[in-house]
């Protein structure tokens, strides 16, 4: 997605670029420029939780995947003074059949029912973390984006 941010080059300049002026100077926080990044960084995290969920599935020691994978199996607590023990992982399988957004003007949902070729299948995975006075759900996207 194109933007633009102040920012330095760390690469040779033995190129021609279309600027007005050399790059090889100190950097004005006016000075700006326009680039399209090389990856979508969610599109990304969107294929590596996939991968990682197709990984875990078909892992013969799940275990040792997570083990791998360096998912931990104690967390702190909400004081941090008590740990919580990775107990479960959770697949939770969903399929988007329609969606439903705020109408212009109006109290109900504007709703649209997708037609069969456009239904969608999502398996979302979490960490079921526990203590004896918490319980907490930690999404595989959270951690992978740690991770990242």
């Amino acid at each position: 997605m194109p933007h633009d941010h102040p920012h330095h080059h760390h690469h040779g300049h033995d190129h021609d670029h279309l600027h007005p002026h050399d790059h090889n100077h100190p950097h004005e926080a006016d000075h700006l420029h326009s680039h399209m990044h090389d990856r979508d960084e969610a599109a990304d995290l969107q294929v590596l939780t996939a991968q990682f969920i197709d990984g875990f599935v078909s892992a013969a020691d799940k275990a040792s995947y997570l083990k791998l994978a360096g998912v931990p199996l104690e967390r702190p607590g909400k004081g941090g003074d008590t740990a919580l023990k990775l107990v479960d992982v959770e697949l939770k399988t969903e399929w988007q059949v329609g969606t439903a957004s705020p109408s212009f003007g109006a109290a109900e949902l504007s709703y649209l029912p997708f037609p069969g070729q456009m239904v969608t299948e999502r398996t979302n995975m979490s960490l079921v973390y526990v203590s004896m006075r918490e319980k907490v759900l930690w999404d595989i996207r959270d951690f992978l984006r740690d991770r990242l």
